[in-house]
């Protein structure tokens, strides 16, 4: 199959900016891996024209989808898990083309899974897994329990990333035959939301306790993105310096939801300024000490 597609990626290869190219083969009839084709081509360039160009191929009865992106999209993919089979086809892909040994060394990297990227990416999971749970939670106590059990279904996936990310790993697509193997607990939540007998209503309640437990016991450690920086000054911070924060930027859409829970849980302490309103304060948040 390489040789066919050869002519293809060749031509890519030969340009200058080409860092790399990989290929991931279909291993299984229905594939979500590959989005059910039977090869994928991935090249990788700097300074790009277009961030992501897609380009669909068939030959002799098979399809193939090459994805030419960006170098600069592809590190965010990988630090926020945007497209979470972008980062298989770096981990499983075989590499064809290597230019100064790139493919390599970016394989090397989301093998080791460096602290630095591991808590960056807890706290994007865990910020959209408050978010996701107070969402449920409100519709639960409005009596809107179908809403709340689809919620809670996106709560318990968030979870399990982080739990996935917490073991040292990266999320993948099939991501509960993934926390399957590495964390029991969290996929048996999963099982007993999806397959109990009981209610619905019954089922989100039960689940909205278990989750709230996963989530108080988690709070510290996959906040700790958050917190090491808001300890890099010493004075209380303003929700709209943290907001605009350029490391923050990747869960600023979420940050807001975070904050009232780790402020609600005491990790976090308000401070009330002052402002010209008469008993009007705003709030500033630091690091409880």
């Amino acid at each position: 199959m390489e040789d066919l597609l050869r002519p293809i990626y060749q031509e890519r290869a030969s340009l200058p900016n080409t860092l790399g190219v990989l290929i991931m083969e279909k291993k299984k009839p229905i594939s979500p891996v590959t989005d059910n084709f039977d090869v994928i081509l991935l090249i990788i360039m700097r300074d790009a024209d277009d961030p992501w160009y897609v380009k669909h191929y068939e030959f002799e009865n098979k399809t193939a989808a090459m994805h030419i992106v960006d170098e600069e999209l592809l590190k965010e993919w990988i630090e926020t898990s945007g497209y979470r089979r972008a980062v298989e086809w770096v981990i499983n892909g075989k590499v064809i083309f290597d230019r100064n040994e790139y493919m390599e060394k970016l394989k090397h990297k989301l093998n080791d899974f460096p602290q630095e990227t591991r808590d960056l990416k807890k706290v994007i999971e865990f910020a959209k897994l408050i978010r996701s749970y107070s969402e449920s939670k409100d519709l639960f106590e409005s009596n809107q329990y179908l809403d709340a059990f689809s919620r809670m279904v996106h709560s318990l996936h968030y979870l399990a990333r982080l739990a996935i990310i917490e073991k040292g790993f990266h999320p993948e697509v099939t991501v509960w035959n993934q926390v399957r193997r590495i964390d029991a607990e969290v996929y048996k939540l999963y099982e007993e939301l999806i397959q109990s007998g009981e209610p619905t209503d019954k089922r989100v309640q039960l689940m909205l306790l278990a989750v709230e437990h996963s989530i108080s016991i988690r709070a510290e450690n996959s906040a700790k993105h958050l917190l090491e920086l808001m300890e890099t000054k010493d004075t209380a911070w303003t929700f709209g310096e943290l907001k605009v924060h350029p490391e923050i930027k990747l869960y600023a859409l979420d940050l807001s939801a975070m904050i009232e829970y780790l402020t609600d849980k005491e990790i976090l302490e308000v401070e009330l300024h002052e402002t010209k309103g008469p008993e009007v304060y705003q709030r500033k948040y630091k690091v409880r000490s």
